[in-house]
């Protein structure tokens, strides 16, 4: 499926020409994570924070748009108190994430102000994604930071206060950076991590893995060559990345995954140099709107749909009508985003209700004239219209 750059002959040709684009990205998110930026004890590791802000210094003077999606919190915290691993329990993770913020904040602050750059910190939180007027706040906000005041938005997940009961958290700033890319419009998401791409099997335990340095579809074979998380001291693994990936793509986005510790490892991506694994765009690329329907907005129910609205809305791209609907899960109000399951419980879509989940209890299965008579009053004849709507496949 794939190989190494040294084995590519002619087909490393082809591949080079398909990377030329790479150069003419603009706007580009950069993620790094936690390995990449501590040691194995949690210290910062000041080498390669510094080599990484000289990158990211020379791609913004070259005239290109740069935000920073930094891991590093935690392991910064930890480091700074001597504990000999990551804390379990979330009060004690966020008090940590609450001192290693301050200390990874001034580490930035000082390489940065040493290129006559400024930053700027971004906590956000998965709600802040998810609530349509705060999402548009912080797509407001990084744009005047990175066009009007041309400073370089460092971003983190605010970890003192996100909670997982609450379902606040991104997980991983994998996801939190392909949100954030989609958010903005990026042209292209690089992901540096301490593995050197996407490979066939794990490279840590296959010695015959291959890289594989290019992927334009995420097939059930690119999903299965997915791992486990690689250190102690990062959250995301091989399949938050492929997350990563479909968010970014299906928003028209360029993704690159890279091994952090490649010297220059930034320039040589926007030159084109056969390193790591470049995630094609899709072609029909999801709207800002849709991005937030699909990706960003938290679904507050769910409704399970027969077979032929199945067909309708994939095949046939139609709104969804009370008739295909079976059942309803969850409470949910008038304008709020849905999941829309099929039979097996797979989810095929997502979109704006037209209707609360009371109301859909009582019209499911029925046909859309006879809607007045059981509700009572004359509404809207589709649960969610086709503009609402977002299909995950």
């Amino acid at each position: 499926m794939g190989s190494t750059s040294g084995e590519l002959g002619k087909w490393g040709v082809i591949l080079l020409e398909n990377r030329s684009g790479l150069k003419a990205a603009k706007r580009i998110v950069v993620k790094v994570g936690t390995s990449t930026l501590t040691y194995p004890s949690g210290h910062l590791n000041l080498k390669h924070l510094e080599k990484l802000v000289r990158q990211i210094a020379d791609l913004h003077n070259s005239g290109r748009e740069v935000i920073l999606v930094t891991s590093g919190a935690v392991g910064a915290g930890v480091g700074r108190l001597g504990l000999k691993k990551k804390p379990g329990t979330i009060p004690e993770r966020q008090a940590v994430a609450a001192i290693g913020q301050g200390l990874l904040m001034q580490v930035y602050t000082k390489f940065f102000s040493e290129y006559g750059l400024t930053t700027a910190q971004i906590l956000l939180t998965r709600e802040d994604m998810s609530n349509r007027r705060r999402y548009l706040n912080a797509r407001n906000t990084l744009l005047m930071l990175v066009n009007e005041y041309r400073a370089i938005p460092i971003i983190n997940e605010n970890d003192t206060i996100a909670t997982e009961e609450l379902q606040l958290r991104f997980g991983d700033n994998d996801t939190l950076a392909a949100l954030v890319a989609g958010l903005i419009g990026a042209d292209l998401l690089i992901l540096l991590s301490d593995i050197d791409g996407l490979f066939t099997e794990d490279p840590r335990k296959d010695e015959k893995a291959k890289l594989i340095p290019e992927v334009r579809e995420l097939s059930s074979a690119i999903w299965a060559a997915a791992g486990e998380a690689g250190t102690q001291r990062g959250t995301g693994g091989m399949v938050t990345k492929l997350e990563a990936a479909r968010i970014a793509t299906r928003s028209g986005i360029m993704m690159m995954l890279a091994s952090g510790e490649e010297p220059d490892v930034l320039t040589k991506i926007i030159e084109g140099e056969m390193i790591g694994t470049l995630f094609h765009p899709n072609s029909e690329a999801l709207v800002q709107r849709e991005r937030w329907i699909a990706f960003a907005g938290q679904p507050q129910g769910e409704v399970r749909i027969d077979s032929g609205a199945v067909t309708a809305l994939l095949q046939f791209k139609k709104s969804l009508l009370p008739s295909g609907v079976t059942s309803v899960q969850g409470r949910f109000e008038v304008g709020d985003l849905i999941r829309v399951l099929d039979d097996s419980g797979k989810e095929i879509a997502r979109g704006l209700s037209n209707f609360g989940s009371e109301e859909i209890k009582k019209i499911k299965g029925a046909n859309t004239a006879n809607l007045p008579n059981i509700l009572g009053y004359k509404t809207y004849e589709e649960v969610i219209h086709r503009n609402n709507m977002v299909c995950m496949d």
